[in-house]
């Protein structure tokens, strides 16, 4: 019997990874309602990560600024989506998080979902951070255009490599 609850488990994780294409909430084939199926409810909030002290998602993971969006618009679909999952509108803090005056709200997208803003800006995730505190997508030009990680105060940490924190740039878009 433990064995058989142990295979259920097993084909339960199995199904959860694959790409499902029949349910609402799969990732693959719903990338903007964002593959964070294990918070119902949570908000964002501030952490340390690699690239410094910046706005994460409720699991903890790295929140990043796309440069080709412009404010209440977004221009990563399709495929984009899927290695940088929007962030949903339901992760948006209702109240002051500690130490953040980045001003949060929401945009529909296409598809009808809703997505997070930070000052505007349409928030996301990255397929390459694998764990809390990572920032990977940190600088990187994928997806047509160059991915920035938020400050606390919804500017764009534009340092790479591994100097920290410090130079937190108030500027958008501009690359």
């Amino acid at each position: 019997m433990a064995l058989a609850g142990v295979a259920g488990a097993g084909l339960l994780l199995i199904s959860a990874c694959g790409s499902g294409g029949s349910s609402s909430s799969s990732s693959s084939t719903s990338p903007s309602s964002s593959g964070s199926s294990s918070s119902t409810s949570g908000t964002v909030a501030l952490a340390s990560t690699s690239a410094g002290k910046v706005l994460v998602d409720p699991s903890g993971m790295t929140l990043y600024a796309f440069a080709n969006d412009t404010p209440g618009h977004t221009t990563c679909t399709g495929s984009c989506a899927v290695y940088w999952p929007p962030v949903p509108g339901s992760d948006m803090p209702h109240g002051s998080v500690a130490a953040v005056t980045a001003k949060f709200g929401t945009i529909k997208r296409s598809d009808g979902s809703s997505q997070l803003t930070v000052d505007g800006y349409p928030m996301y995730t990255y397929a390459g951070d694998s764990a809390p505190g990572q920032a990977n997508g940190q600088g990187k030009n994928l997806s047509g255009g160059l991915w920035w990680v938020v400050g606390s105060d919804g500017s764009w940490v534009k340092t790479t490599s591994s100097s920290s924190s410090s130079s937190s740039s108030g500027a958008r878009g501009g690359y």
